[in-house]
């Protein structure tokens, strides 16, 4: 009797607990306090799909959808009509089923702040590109086996008499970041 008390109890709580993770992880995010309104209407409307940074969201692959990557420099490279007309009539009417319309939950003016939004974020990830390849520069310029490469050698010197003895050869590469794939 005791037994079969405490498995009801433990069935309970385990269910509980996956309950309450669940709950965590479905909930939607939330935009900043004093955010602007339209950070607040992406969030509402868009960051589900496109996720908070613009760049997809995990529950979107649920359902099998991908959404575009706001971030890429082919999305912030169309014009504003055009994306104004994806937001307010929809994907379908350009061949992109996923992107639903949202004309007759927002108003123009939301739409056209909507859009200014998208644009921040297509210009945030320039940012942290032009950041990071400067951060490996950096790194590439101040490295021990860089400066040693670096120094110049006498006439008739090979490289390999140059180099440090024992230090491992390394080649100082530059990378360019990988362009993703735009869908609707």
């Amino acid at each position: 009797m005791r037994r079969g008390v405490l498995m009801v109890l433990a069935a309970v709580a385990a269910i509980g607990v996956f309950a309450g993770g669940l709950g965590w992880l479905l909930t939607d995010a939330r935009p900043p306090a004093g955010a602007p309104r339209a950070q607040r209407l992406y969030y509402a409307h868009c960051a589900e799909c496109h996720g908070v940074d613009g760049r997809g969201s995990w529950r979107a692959s649920l359902f099998l959808l991908r959404p575009s990557d706001l971030t890429d420099p082919r999305v912030a490279a169309q014009s504003d009509r055009y994306l104004f007309d994806i937001i307010k009539h929809g994907g379908a009417t350009i061949g992109r089923p996923g992107m639903p319309a949202f004309g007759a939950q927002l108003s123009d003016e939301d739409i056209q702040l909507l859009v200014g939004y998208m644009r921040t974020l297509a210009s945030r990830r320039a940012a942290r590109a032009a950041h990071r390849s400067r951060s490996i520069q950096t790194r590439l310029i101040s490295s021990p086996v860089a400066r040693t490469a670096s120094r110049t050698r006498s006439p008739g010197e090979t490289r390999a008499a140059s180099s440090v003895a024992g230090a491992p050869r390394t080649a100082i590469i530059s990378m360019a970041p990988m362009p993703s794939a735009v869908t609707a």
